[in-house]
């Protein structure tokens, strides 16, 4: 099972606090205006993954939002170690955190000019646990992709690339997905009909051999996607970043998502349809096999792992589960 998320230390602009006492003004621009860039990185095995490439990233979307931090990406990286160290001892071998960086403007005064920085900006570090079980019967019987009434919001209005907690756009459309299927992962499409993002990742197809993915125009640069056109390149699968629309995953071979917790997502059913024969295909499973060699264990155990645990706590103990609440 997880671990317990309350005896993970966070930071804010200089101190650690308890996660009960870690707290933010009202009037903090976060809050006010949902101004504020991000980055998500995970730990395997304990170890950050590619976490000089999340920061680098954090520090292109500090720079074109005009986001001072008043630290370097140097001193960051340290406080990002400490923050983790901190919390280490309280992680079980087998288990993973999140290290999660939201960074905004400061305090916000309502009024004519919400640009105005008018303190320091609130730096926030933390860790939570990797939990996984939502995802993990994906990795054997791959998700079902749907998408949602909604388009990505156009470059010419937000640039992908800048990873920030603005997500109203991205929850509305997944509501929109939900009401497909509860246990559906979205795929956002842009204004012109070619596929865009998920609302926390990427997406790819597989079509005869050739591994295919969309441009950073109107999604995500994500580390991850990165990370599998890396692994790609080395087990000589041929990639391409192409535009490319519905009709091209109906008829794909084979198709997943990637994202910082799970790496890998494939997806079987697009829209209600199968994609080829409805299974895992021999692409993504070598590329979730090459991903796991990398990081030095195994991705989709670590998540079925979990979900097992919580499937044997559920059947020991259904009453947890089950017990019905009536207002008084």
């Amino acid at each position: 099972m997880p671990h317990d998320p309350s005896k993970h230390l966070v930071y804010i602009n200089g101190e650690l606090f308890p996660p009960d006492e870690a707290k933010i003004s009202v009037f903090d621009s976060a809050v006010m205006l949902g101004d504020t860039v991000t980055e998500s990185t995970r730990t395997f095995r304990h170890r950050p993954f590619k976490l000089d490439q999340h920061l680098d990233r954090l520090y292109k979307s500090l720079k074109v939002t005009r986001i001072d931090p008043g630290l370097s990406q140097a001193e960051m990286k340290e406080l990002t170690l400490r923050v983790l160290q901190a919390n280490l001892p309280h992680v079980p071998p087998d288990e993973d955190v999140w290290i999660v960086h939201n960074i905004s403007r400061g305090r916000s005064v309502a009024g004519a000019d919400p640009t105005k920085q008018r303190s320091q900006a609130t730096v926030i570090a933390f860790t939570q646990p990797m939990i996984l079980t939502d995802w993990a019967r994906f990795y054997t019987e791959g998700c079902h992709a749907v998408t949602p009434m909604s388009r990505a919001v156009p470059p010419q209005s937000l640039d992908a690339r800048i990873k920030n907690r603005s997500r109203m756009a991205y929850t509305l459309a997944e509501m929109e997905v939900k009401l497909v299927d509860p246990q559906a992962q979205g795929i956002l499409l842009d204004l012109d009909g070619n596929v865009a993002e998920n609302k926390g990742g990427n997406f790819f197809i597989v079509s005869e051999g050739v591994l295919k993915t969309p441009s950073t125009r109107s999604a995500l640069a994500g580390i991850s996607r990165a990370t599998a056109l890396e692994l790609a390149a080395g087990l000589g699968i041929p990639a391409q970043v192409v535009d490319f629309q519905l009709y091209d995953i109906y008829t794909a071979d084979e198709a997943f998502f990637t994202s910082t917790p799970y790496c890998i997502m494939p997806a079987t059913r697009i829209n209600g349809l199968p994609v080829s024969d409805g299974r895992v295909g021999g692409v993504t499973r070598r590329l979730l096999a090459a991903w796991s060699d990398l990081v030095g264990m195994d991705i989709a155990g670590q998540a079925l792992r979990q979900l097992a645990a919580v499937e044997t706590a559920q059947s020991l103990h259904p009453s947890n589960h089950t017990k019905k609440h009536t207002d008084g």
